[in-house]
């Protein structure tokens, strides 16, 4: 049975989720919802309500999830070759989170320079131990991504016990209501648009 895990993105620069290429990726971060989660369940991410960024409400990102591997068979998979980051390059160049590997099985992880190292480049062993506690990235080709310039979440899509699709607070919440599911998936196809549609909350901030 499919479900939905919902959160709050508290930084939504393109790197957690990574909406690029084709694919939406989690593959750092939130290691609760990419232990848990399975293909077919739903992952959706919510604006936050931060005073300097005052989307709470709003839908950043939803994706089905259709795939699950490991870090090792992320980094090898020539799919997502353009997701590992190149710090020099454009915005979503420097976001990829392709950004562990290892020099073989059973070897200490290796980090890339992203947004999890150091300003200098250097692995950060704080993000390196986070990340890869859950050896699980989570890909699918069926989301949509609208970043800062999300549509608000009707007041209808609660489950039965009365709690929100929508997450307004720290942590997870997990659904597995049927009915909440069926309309928040109509909702969803309601937009008649899939993939990426707008930039990330923090490149529009840029712009300002």
């Amino acid at each position: 049975m499919a479900r939905i895990h919902s959160y709050v993105v508290r930084y939504d620069s393109g790197f957690a989720p990574n909406p690029f290429y084709g694919y939406c990726s989690l593959a750092t971060c939130k290691p609760r919802i990419r232990q848990t989660a399975h293909v077919g369940d739903w992952v959706v991410g919510s604006g936050s309500n931060d005073r300097s960024i005052r989307l709470g409400g709003h839908l950043v990102y939803a994706m089905r999830v259709t795939e699950a591997m490991t870090f090792d068979q992320y980094c090898l998979d020539p799919r997502f070759e353009s997701k590992k980051p190149y710090r020099s390059g454009s915005r979503k160049q420097s976001c990829g989170d392709n950004i562990y590997f290892r020099a073989a099985g059973g070897a200490d992880w290796q980090q890339r320079d992203s947004f999890h190292s150091h300003p200098d480049g250097s692995s950060n062993s704080d993000h390196v131990a986070r990340d890869t506690g859950v050896n699980r990235v989570l890909i699918s080709d069926d989301f949509v991504y609208f970043g800062g310039e999300g549509p608000e979440f009707p007041d209808e899509l609660k489950d039965q016990q009365g709690r929100h699709l929508c997450k307004t607070g720290i942590g997870l919440t997990t659904f597995s209501d049927v009915q909440l599911i069926a309309n928040f998936e109509k909702w969803i196809r309601s937009f008649g648009v899939r993939g990426y549609q707008s930039a990330p909350f923090e490149w529009l901030t840029l712009r300002r």
